[in-house]
């Protein structure tokens, strides 16, 4: 698989302006057309808004995640076998809802 050839499909997906067609830039790095700079674009989707209300309203535990993450790089951080299959078999009999 081709990773560029990726990239520029999801390019085409979003919208995005491939960098090949974009007008050259100078050393300074502003563009040389004025054309380049009114075609510059922001779109800013619901799932980004509805994440960024998500993170502020959540119950997260800033002392947890640091200790879990610390575990983590220690390559102290166990979860049992059990537990994780137990999670599974709930998730998938709608057990979550």
């Amino acid at each position: 698989m081709d990773i560029r050839s990726s990239l520029d499909g999801l390019k085409t997906l979003l919208g995005v302006t491939p960098a090949a067609t974009l007008a050259p830039q100078t050393r300074a790095g502003t563009a040389t057309s004025s054309s380049a700079l009114t075609s510059d674009r922001a779109t800013l989707s619901s799932a980004g808004s509805e994440v960024s209300l998500t993170a502020a309203d959540s119950d997260v535990r800033p002392e947890k995640v640091a200790s879990v993450q610390a575990a983590l790089a220690a390559g102290t951080y166990n979860v049992p076998a059990s537990a994780v299959a137990s999670k599974m078999v709930d998730a998938m009999l709608g057990g979550n809802r």
